[in-house]
């Protein structure tokens, strides 16, 4: 076969479309000729492998919530996990409004960690050595239902993993499953000490060669499935067998992460100086801590560490002991180091999240690595699963043309970007307060880079790390007690310039309310708004200002704006946040309209489209606080013969005196949202001429839906049908029969 490869050796392109991506002598990407978009059932009929619409790579919390998610919305999936057990190791532990409200709707789950989580007075601060503390936190819950939430990530994937459990997944060791294929059904099933080892695209779909270790002997489990999705972390196998690659900073810093308990520790913080974040520098070492929970007294310390002159061999549990102890200021009796690990830190999107011919979507750390300044890693990959889950519901149900899968990219990718850039300069106002004392890091790296560059081939490995920790001893002798006070005027500026950094608000900060909750797709799954100052480009340079203030909107793609309601003409007198008025069961669209007789018309025609599209949509009608029940039976007469309709009024709280108010428009307009919560189009009703026209225009733009997509990508639809017999490796006798 005629080929040029690589000067690398690291991949082959051939000239007729097939290709081969060759990496370690365990992963290898294949791809065969084959038509566009084939259907998973078609092909020679000889496979026996087992067959699954999904397979979710990575059983972290991202690749748990999309399980969870595409099972409560019907969509049969398996997860592989290349660890035999979970990490206790303690990671991303802040989580924001918007992934709270996603939790909410997790059966509970926000609400298990609502009461699952340290008392907030524990952890609301900031603390520096200095003992002054950064801002405190916002909890107040005007702008959202819910308030964010102080939760290790190995704790929020136990209780995922119950929610899992309630609705039938099951946790498997290679030794649970056998290496038996001919009869095996996965769904259901996260398969521990499974790695993905390779990938095959083939006429019926995509074939994914599993690596275990059964009895000591590696052996490869295959697995047939429509698509692959990729959430396995920052390190992605799945990212690296697509041959996606990673654009953006790397190598920020190199860190050592050292979890440990200290009960004592935990008691004195928590009388003493309770908060979450420590940032401690001092003349013996410099870290920042992460009080995970003052109470069991868990913790993290994060400390640089400079390669090749440092390396990660030298952090033993004797050498992370003493640093503990130099950091702390006093020696904890009950000092236990559980785990010592290395990472770098990186500020990269991936430069697709969808690769091979539809069939491979990156999701979480796979598509977005960011330094953890802002708590936006975890909590942007969640947000990636509850995009994309909707989505590929209406596609299994044929509702949504294909198309629909690269608008999870145009909605996702943007906002990683965004986060990206927030995370670096926040990073950059965590290290302004030890360059105001003194110890720049920009210093530090530059010093670590001139002794590579000059004494790294001249000097023994062991004396330039002399030279390298001698002249760091000299830096940090300037936060020493005889710099560093009030009577020495270089100590005094230096007070006085972190005194100014921390009242002005420019140190690291945990909450970004505009960023949370304010972001807004531009293009996607939605009418998109003709407007010049509504474009993303815009909102991020209004939001590029220090001012976090979120103003809700309901402009198309942003997230619905919150305000408590209470239902109508039912004997439930509780209140209820807007975003409830979504369904968190099923992928349902919501039409919010005001009591006026053109509203009702246009919701009308809404309600008759969507069923003849077999699309779940309901009617929202929102009437002024005190309205009284004979108007509100209005809507029985105008909507009839209907009856997915809901009657709330606003519970609203002082300045704002309506919804609609708030949202910045009149009650003559009517909001179409989607199952994730954000608007996918609005209008005022009155300008609408063609009710079933207008209508029509609107779900084919949001389900992507053109006659031109629907011929070419028809075939794709398949790769998410599952057969009523998981064993059965034949096609459907009539594939016409699925609806389009």
């Amino acid at each position: 076969m005629p080929s040029i490869a690589g000067a690398g050796g690291g991949r082959l392109f051939s000239v007729n479309g097939a290709a081969a991506y060759w990496g370690s002598s365990r992963r290898r990407l294949l791809l065969l000729q084959r038509p566009l978009f084939s259907s998973y059932w078609g092909g020679t009929g000889d496979d026996v492998t087992p067959h699954l619409p999904v397979v979710i790579v990575g059983a972290g919390p991202v690749g748990l919530v999309l399980s969870f998610l595409l099972t409560k919305f019907g969509i049969k999936c398996a997860v592989l996990e290349k660890n035999v057990e979970f990490t206790r190791h303690p990671r991303a532990h802040f989580i924001n409004n918007r992934t709270m409200e996603i939790f909410r709707k997790l059966d509970g789950l926000a609400g298990d960690i609502e009461r699952s989580q340290p008392p907030v007075d524990l952890w609301r601060k900031f603390v520096y050595c200095t003992s002054l503390s950064g801002s405190i936190l916002d909890f107040d819950k005007i702008i959202s239902p819910i308030s964010v939430a102080h939760f290790s990530q190995h704790k929020l994937v136990d209780l995922l993993l119950k929610k899992l459990d309630g609705i039938g997944f099951q946790t498997c060791l290679p030794g649970d499953i056998g290496s038996s294929t001919q009869d095996l059904v996965l769904e259901n099933k996260i398969l521990l000490g499974h790695e993905c080892s390779s990938v095959q695209l083939t006429d019926k779909g995509i074939l994914i060669g599993a690596s275990f270790n059964e009895a000591g002997r590696m052996q490869e489990r295959k697995i047939h499935c429509g698509l692959l999705l990729g959430a396995d972390g920052a390190r992605s196998t799945v990212r690296e067998l697509a041959g996606i690659h990673m654009k953006g900073q790397r190598d920020l810093q190199k860190l050592v992460s050292v979890h440990f308990r200290s009960k004592d520790l935990g008691k004195y913080l928590s009388r003493e100086r309770p908060g979450m974040l420590f940032f401690i520098f001092n003349p013996g070492a410099i870290g920042v801590l992460v009080a995970h929970d003052l109470e069991h007294g868990e913790f993290v310390l994060q400390i640089p560490f400079y390669p090749p002159q440092q390396m990660f061999e030298d952090f033993s549990t004797k050498i992370c002991e003493e640093i503990i102890v130099k950091l702390v200021g006093w020696e904890p009796s009950d000092v236990q180091v559980l785990d010592i690990k290395p990472w770098v830190m990186h500020a990269e999107v991936a430069e697709k999240y969808i690769g091979c011919d539809k069939r491979i979507i990156l999701v979480g750390d796979a598509a977005h690595r960011f330094p953890p300044a802002g708590g936006f890693g975890m909590n942007t990959g969640v947000q990636d699963a509850h995009n994309l889950a909707w989505k590929l519901c209406l596609l299994q149900n044929g509702v949504a043309s294909p198309s629909i899968l690269q608008t999870y990219e145009s909605e996702r990718r943007p906002v990683a970007i965004f986060n990206t850039e927030l995370s670096v300069e926040n990073f950059k106002a965590a290290m302004s307060i030890p360059a105001a004392l003194g110890l720049d890091p920009t210093v530090a790296n530059s010093v670590h880079q001139v002794i590579n560059s000059s004494l790294g081939s001249v000097i023994p490995r062991n004396l330039q790390k002399s030279v390298l920790e001698g002249l760091f001893s000299i830096g940090r002798a300037q936060v020493s007690d005889y710099i560093l006070n009030e009577k020495n005027p270089l100590g005094s500026l230096r007070l006085a310039r972190l005194r100014s950094i921390l009242d002005e608000g420019k140190s690291l900060q945990l909450q970004f309310p505009a960023e949370d909750l304010g972001f807004r797709y531009e293009l996607g799954a939605l009418v998109a708004e003709d407007c010049a100052e509504t474009t993303y480009e815009a909102e991020k340079q209004k939001h590029s200002k220090r001012s976090r203030e979120y103003i809700p909107s309901a402009k198309a793609g942003s997230r619905l704006p919150h305000m408590l309601m209470r239902a109508l003409s039912t004997s439930n007198e509780g209140v209820f946040s807007t975003l409830d008025l979504v369904n968190g069961d099923k992928p349902e669209f919501a039409l919010i309209i005001a009591p006026m007789k053109v509203s009702y018309e246009l919701a009308r025609a809404m309600l008759k489209i969507a069923d003849e599209l077999k699309l779940p949509t309901k009617i929202c009608v929102i009437w002024p606080q005190g309205s009284v029940d004979a108007k509100v039976k209005g809507s029985r007469s105008e909507l009839a013969p209907w009856t997915n309709y809901v009657d709330v009024e606003e519970v609203p709280r002082a300045p704002v005196n309506s919804w609609w108010e708030m949202c910045q428009i009149t009650s003559k307009s009517v909001i179409l949202v989607r199952p994730d919560e954000h608007i996918a189009w609005r209008t005022e009703s009155d300008r609408v001429t063609d009710a079933d026209s207008e209508v029509r225009r609107v779900f084919s733009e949001v389900l992507c839906l053109t006659s031109r997509i629907q011929t070419l990508e028809k075939p794709l639809l398949l790769l998410l049908k599952s057969p009523s017999n998981a064993s059965n490796s034949h096609p459907p006798s009539n594939t016409a029969s699925y609806r389009t």
